[in-house]
């Protein structure tokens, strides 16, 4: 198995030369992904390879959700039923789009998955628990040079790679979620699989001034749920919020870490391209938004919200300790815009 995520070397630097840093970064990793997809796939039987392959074009690789498999039915192979060497590529795979902090954040949904179905072992639950219960999906042919895409997705964790003629172009929409979102026993006891994703926006929350928080805190009921769920195509959401110009420089830094505690999760050349989003869209632009409680153990929600992306984060359930986010791109989620650019220039 491969180690954990993928460091910027000096191959990349070399590369700069030739052709811009995005598209080295973007190249890079695309083959990394091909190289893992095609030995994942080959190591599937002619059974589980057909249920593990759609058309790129086709409708299943716009269906997407984090809700339990119980309630949305998902297709590909399953990683419960695959031999040994198939987890382990399957497991390549998963590395090769993600950080080792990434690779460690989704080990931990998934186990925080079965530790569920421990605590309430025997009581009267409406869904099975099951840590195995992780799709994997390939859509199109992998290669060096084509155009094709892969998920990864189960109860809270869906992730979507899209790579337009061998280059990585999205790596969004990304949903996350635990529950627990911290083990209260166990051996595993006190495990907080998104323990960034909520520190970073408490620490900012606690940085601001009386007069900051008036305008940062929304409302003081939480949503129920991140606003705009599972939906294929997001808008901008309210321009609520406090803005990053209103910040002191110290705030923006607090505000990036947000912003970073997300896009760490990639791996680092998908995570520079994500920077650099956010870079050309002004830390100033960006709005950071609270609701519900301030408190530990209170239900709250947050929202980061800039020009091209969207950050939704809510821990309202269980007491609460349920916790599910999202990163969505408002034009970019499944490679919409570099598709249509793509085929703009093609026709």
């Amino acid at each position: 198995m491969k180690g954990f995520g993928i460091g910027l070397t000096a191959v990349v630097v070399g590369l700069i030369g030739t052709v811009s840093l995005d598209a080295a970064l973007e190249r890079r990793n695309a083959e990394e992904m091909a190289d893992a997809a095609s030995s994942f796939l080959a190591s599937l039987s002619n059974t589980q390879r057909a249920a593990a392959t759609f058309a790129f074009d086709s409708e299943e690789r716009q269906r997407h959700h984090f809700i339990p498999p119980e309630t949305f039915e998902r297709r590909g192979v399953v990683y419960k039923e695959m031999s040994s060497e198939q987890r382990v590529r399957a497991l390549d795979l998963l590395q090769s789009g993600l950080s080792q902090n990434g690779y460690l954040t989704a080990q931990q949904i998934m186990e925080v998955e079965g530790i569920l179905g421990v605590l309430v072992e025997g009581a009267d639950r409406q869904f099975a628990r099951d840590q195995e219960e992780y799709w994997v999906t390939v859509f199109g042919i992998p290669s060096a040079g084509s155009t094709w895409g892969w998920r990864w997705e189960g109860h809270h964790l869906s992730l979507h790679f899209t790579i337009v003629e061998g280059d990585v172009t999205v790596s969004t929409p990304t949903f996350l979620g635990a529950n627990p979102a911290t083990v209260p026993s166990g051996p595993r006891r006190g495990v907080r699989a998104m323990r960034e994703q909520e520190d970073t926006a408490r620490d900012l929350l606690a940085s601001l001034s009386p007069e900051q928080r008036q305008t940062a805190i929304f409302d003081d009921v939480a949503p129920t749920n991140v606003v705009t769920g599972a939906e294929l195509i997001v808008d901008p959401l309210d321009p609520v919020g406090i803005r990053g110009s209103a910040l002191t420089s110290s705030q923006r830094d607090m505000l990036m870490n947000v912003i970073e505690s997300y896009i760490s999760i990639m791996a680092f050349d998908i995570a520079e391209l994500r920077r650099v989003e956010v870079r050309e869209g002004g830390i100033d632009s960006v709005t950071f938004a609270w609701a519900g409680g301030t408190e530990r153990g209170e239900v709250a929600y947050y929202r980061v919200q800039g020009p091209n992306f969207l950050i939704e984060f809510d821990n309202t359930q269980n007491d609460p300790n349920h916790i599910h986010a999202a990163f969505r791109d408002f034009d970019g989620d499944l490679g919409r815009d570099v598709l249509r650019e793509h085929l703009e220039q093609d026709h």
